[in-house]
């Protein structure tokens, strides 16, 4: 890949002075703070970004930035690399179903939060989970991003058919006997999220650095998310998710999501394996 200045952008290349310029403008043209992203996962970001459009330098994409109001909107998700897809780590949805569903089997209501859902491939998991325990009538979920573009896209759950045979592998992990097919419409060259699977969720855009939540709930997912935050940023939104969850409330981070040691006043740990936690 080359820029038109036909020199490679590295994110070593950009230097902390940059990183702050360029975040300082971001937060003062768009009211969206990166001051506290990890610093090299965001490096890696923008020099995506200036490669993919072709900017050649840190300086043609700072610049682009402080006179095109509308342009870095549309740029979000090469800062963020969403990486998803549906019965991803089977233990974890397993574990779901086998221990810690059954926790609030006898709720009227079961509450979740899905923050940072990417394209939807784990709200829907989630979703058919539920409703092979029979607890789908009875959920009520809310799916968050950052990014509108990647939200429009969990918003209409339609998806490769040629991830089908991938998905369905990690999917009979968890149901042996089950078909994946059940859960989508076919059409031409994608499947679509049966609506029976969707009508429980509410999509909304959202700011895990900015934003507070006005519900709680039951289970939180935020998963492979904080990995781009330094530790300071995660506790302010470790704080966030412990007031969002209700008494005896699961929390579930990814598999390479760090903990900061002040954590543990927060959360306990429930299962280690699946990186799952208890609010204390």
């Amino acid at each position: 890949m080359q820029t038109t200045n036909n020199k490679f952008v590295k994110s070593g290349e950009i230097s902390d002075e940059e990183l702050l310029s360029l975040t300082t403008a971001i937060k003062n043209r768009y009211d969206i703070d990166f001051t506290n992203y990890e610093a090299r996962s965001l490096k890696r970001g923008f020099a995506r970004l200036i490669i993919k459009q072709k900017m050649g330098s840190i300086l043609g994409l700072w610049q682009k930035i402080l006179n095109d109001k509308e342009f870095f909107l549309g740029c979000i998700d090469d800062l963020t690399v969403n990486l998803t897809e549906l019965f991803r780590n089977p233990e974890i949805w397993i574990r779901m179903k086998e221990d810690v569903l059954q926790r609030f089997e006898k709720n009227i209501r079961i509450r979740m939060w899905h923050a940072g859902c990417s394209s939807g491939e784990e709200v829907y998991t989630m979703a058919m989970v539920l409703r092979d325990m029979n607890l789908l009538h009875k959920s009520r979920s809310l799916a968050t991003d950052l990014s509108s573009t990647i939200l429009a896209q969990a918003i209409e759950g339609k998806y490769s058919k040629v991830l089908l045979s991938k998905y369905t592998q990690a999917f009979q992990k968890y149901l042996p006997n089950g078909k994946i097919s059940d859960c989508f419409e076919q059409e031409g060259r994608h499947m679509h999220v049966k609506n029976e699977l969707k009508k429980h969720v509410e999509f909304r855009q959202h700011n895990l650095v900015q934003d507070g939540m006005d519900k709680q709930f039951d289970i939180i997912f935020c998963r492979n998310v904080m990995i781009y935050f330094d530790n300071n940023l995660k506790m302010k939104v470790l704080k966030l998710f412990h007031n969002s969850l209700a008494k005896g409330g699961v929390f579930v981070i990814g598999y390479y999501d760090m903990l900061p040691p002040e954590a543990k006043e927060l959360f306990d740990i429930y299962d280690s394996k699946t990186r799952i936690y208890i609010k204390k």
